[in-house]
């Protein structure tokens, strides 16, 4: 009789790979949310930075898998408000603000749970497929 766990096994640690990377994706862009309102603590002082995850290949159980490898700070401009009575406001009046758009880290939200939601999919029906080869050995 063949056995038909190895290859199981292989398409469950890829797609498990997959599924923290996305779990890392998803704890960042919680993090670019919460911080999409704060300012500096400094009067014209930098705020919030928001962040990007970097993916890079990586080796699990002989097939190619997926990693976060790295967090880096969007290079992107702050945005400015004009307040001149907020105690961050530098000496022309002007606030920075994150470069967090709340739109864009929404969608990368859904995005990255779509991600996720497939790639437990995928080990769902692996196990399954698994589960059915087994019991269609058996006979």
């Amino acid at each position: 009789m063949p056995d038909i766990r190895p290859a199981a096994g292989v398409v469950q640690a890829v797609a498990a790979s997959a599924l923290r990377a996305q779990q890392a994706r998803m704890r960042i862009i919680a993090e670019n949310l919460a911080n999409a309102d704060s300012t500096s603590k400094t009067p014209g002082g930098d705020p919030y930075r928001r962040q990007e995850p970097v993916f890079q290949p990586s080796r699990v159980a002989g097939a190619q898998g997926v990693k976060m490898s790295r967090v880096e700070g969007d290079p992107t401009a702050f945005r400015q408000e004009y307040e001149p009575g907020n105690p961050s406001a530098d000496a022309k009046g002007y606030v920075k603000l994150p470069n967090v758009n709340s739109l864009v880290e929404a969608l990368d939200m859904r995005e990255a749970q779509r991600a996720y939601e497939a790639n437990l999919n995928v080990i769902e029906t692996s196990r399954a497929m698994q589960a059915r080869t087994l019991d269609l050995l058996k006979k």
